[in-house]
């Protein structure tokens, strides 16, 4: 946290020079025209984050970054590129077990370790980094304010700091370091409402070509698991979540059996543009008891046992916010 309160603290803000002696007086009524002209070609903090959506869907780069939490890190390479009229992008865990995962188009295919490979129809990959970032991101505006801070230095790089502020302090901050030749994401960090550093992504390196990689030009003619198709069929609970942030929408529904205990789980998925939360309920003959909560970085996991069953609630949310939506839940 000390870092980025450096940072804010160098962050420093051109100023318009005055005129010369010799210019102030004939030049002395159109001041204040000249003076909106330039105010007028500062761009927003929204054309900032567009511009950024801009470049992750037409530049051809290859980079790398380290998701950092709790002390751990976790490098990724991450390709991506424009070819024969394809979007391609290839996002891989460089560390542990084989974690990849490829786009082709609106095809996202996941490749983990003890996992069969299965693909989906999306224009985006889930993983690390937000997916509303390839979206229309001015959708944000209804939960967070944008703010444009200042600029500093971030992997060699002058960067444009950007805030996301939530409006109802219900979510978490976001504070992005946008490049400002290209507009790509050079560091992110997630802020608790006490102002605590609670996890961040640090570009390492990046490197933006003409062309897009040769390994990416593979895909072009791979073969990739077929998508999943999805039959729409509707999924009725005897229980609702009564209780969300405005923002928060439904994004998909799930009955599950678990192997080990053959009890059904199901689950909710609410997200905000942002933020994926999770709500699993299964029954439970255990005592009601009060809830717990276990932080790793900005996820928590809530969980609760009342009126038999086990409510849990999981996100890149606040406690008190994951409480709120636990205790919402009723059940008919």
């Amino acid at each position: 946290m000390k870092s980025s309160v450096f940072l804010l603290a160098l962050a420093t803000t051109m100023l318009p020079m005055a005129p010369s002696s010799a210019q102030s007086s004939e030049q002395q009524p159109n001041s204040a025209s000249s003076e909106s002209i330039q105010t007028a070609q500062v761009p927003t903090a929204l054309q900032w984050m567009q511009r950024l959506t801009a470049s992750l869907k037409q530049l051809n780069f290859d980079t790398s970054f380290v998701v950092v939490k709790n002390n751990r890190a976790e490098p990724y390479r991450w390709l991506h590129g424009v070819a024969e009229g394809k979007e391609m992008e290839i996002i891989t865990l460089l560390n542990g077990p084989r974690k990849e995962f490829i786009r082709r188009d609106n095809v996202v295919s996941y490749f983990e370790m003890d996992n069969v490979p299965y693909s989906v129809v999306a224009d985006s990959i889930t993983g690390p980094i937000p997916n509303i970032f390839w979206d229309d991101i001015s959708k944000l505006q209804q939960s967070y304010d944008f703010i444009g801070v200042g600029k500093s230095r971030i992997l060699g790089r002058s960067a444009q700091l950007i805030r996301l502020e939530s409006k109802d302090k219900q979510r978490f901050g976001y504070w992005l370091w946008l490049d400002t030749t290209t507009g790509l994401l050079l560091k992110s960090a997630i802020i608790s409402q006490t102002g605590e550093l609670l996890e961040q992504i640090q570009f390492t390196h990046l490197a933006i070509t003409d062309k897009s990689n040769e390994i990416l030009n593979q895909l072009i003619n791979a073969e990739l698991p077929t998508p999943i198709s999805h039959t729409g069929q509707q999924v009725d609970f005897s229980w609702q979540v009564n209780w969300l942030p405005d923002g928060f929408v439904q994004r998909h529904a799930n009955r599950n059996v678990l192997s080990k205990v053959n009890e059904p789980v199901e689950s909710l998925l609410f997200n905000d543009g942002l933020v994926d939360v999770s709500v699993y309920v299964s029954p439970s003959d255990e005592a009601p008891r009060k809830p717990s909560i276990n932080q790793t970085g900005a996820t928590v996991l809530l969980s609760q046992l009342r009126d038999g069953y086990e409510i849990n609630v999981v996100g890149k949310i606040p406690p008190n916010t994951a409480l709120a939506i636990a205790d919402s839940v009723s059940f008919n």
